[in-house]
């Protein structure tokens, strides 16, 4: 049976709307929430990026069942506070928490003025970060002189029982073996079936998790209008995604967005509940167990309402 789930977009909504979204959707009846650690929005127009450490301790507090996104532990915030974070969110929330690790975007990690380096770089740093992480999660007294990181007699006292539950995030082969090795499930965006089956073919047998976009809206172009925007870099093509430093550049970038695009994007659209089970048909087709949808723009309340009456009830 299929784990769906509810996007808490912390890029367009501040951290007291998160958490009352957060028990609106479990109150629907979604099996868990996912929300991002963001220093910026993707563009201005979507306004917000509050931190998501101190959301989740209010989401902690209002909700039963609970599962977190994607975080990069490796630039903006050194690892240790990183361990730290998690270690008493996954006190408060225990087996309700997942934590989400990936390479990041150069969007939220270039602020500290580190240089932003190239994929296999970011990638060996998450390695590195993982491993001091789980030895802080410990509780023992870690110390650790490493290519990229240093760590000098720390030591975490509120830490959990067990290992947080840890994905990865990868949106190619080559990362999604390194997931595979090094995680407890996959987190992608979109039914790509392309890193599961790397995912897999690695020996990866653990939960696969994908995000849906869409607008729920009373019409079509409604739905568009919406989309195109308040969050018009769900089009922007390829890489960059990950190599644009500012909301002013998606912005820039976004200039190159049609509303054509967006209607062919894969992004749902249409009112219509056949159309957003199709979608997550799709991702399940592809071999994700845990599709989760976000809802773009303000309408929280009437999407919740549609997928807890038209949507969820199909699974």
């Amino acid at each position: 049976m299929p784990q769906l789930g509810y996007t808490l977009s912390s890029e367009e909504f501040g951290p007291t709307e998160l958490v009352d979204i957060a028990r609106r959707a479990e109150d629907a009846g979604f099996d868990f929430v996912s929300i991002s650690d963001h220093f910026h929005p993707w563009v201005a127009a979507q306004g917000e990026s509050p931190f998501v450490w101190s959301t989740l301790g209010g989401i902690a507090t209002v909700t039963d069942e609970i599962e977190v996104g994607v975080t990069c532990p490796t630039t903006r915030i050194h690892p240790v506070n990183v361990a730290h974070a998690v270690a008493t969110i996954d006190e408060m929330l225990g087996d309700r928490f997942t934590f989400g690790v990936g390479t990041g975007e150069n969007l939220n990690e270039h602020v500290t003025g580190e240089r932003w380096p190239e994929h296999d770089i970011r990638l060996a740093k998450l390695d590195e970060a993982m491993d001091v992480m789980r030895n802080l999660w410990t509780g023992e007294t870690t110390s650790h002189h490493g290519t990229h990181y240093t760590v000098e007699n720390a030591r975490l006292y509120t830490v959990p029982d067990d290992q947080p539950t840890v994905i990865g995030s990868a949106f190619g082969s080559q990362t999604a073996r390194w997931v595979a090795d090094n995680t407890d499930g996959l987190w992608c965006s979109g039914p790509k079936s392309v890193p599961v089956e790397a995912y897999e073919d690695a020996g990866g047998d653990g939960p696969k998790y994908t995000q849906l976009h869409g607008c729920y809206a009373d019409s079509e172009n409604e739905a568009i209008d919406t989309i195109y925007e308040g969050w018009p870099n769900g089009s922007i093509p390829g890489e960059l995604g990950q190599e644009l430093s500012t909301p002013a550049h998606f912005e820039q970038a976004a200039q190159l967005v049609e509303r054509e695009d967006i209607a062919e994007s894969g992004t749902t659209t249409e009112p219509d509940p056949q159309a957003h089970i199709d979608s997550i048909e799709a991702a399940i087709d592809a071999g994700y167990d845990h599709v989760y949808y976000h809802q773009i723009g303000p309408e929280q309340g009437k999407a919740l309402e549609f997928y807890e009456a038209e949507v969820l009830p199909s699974f």
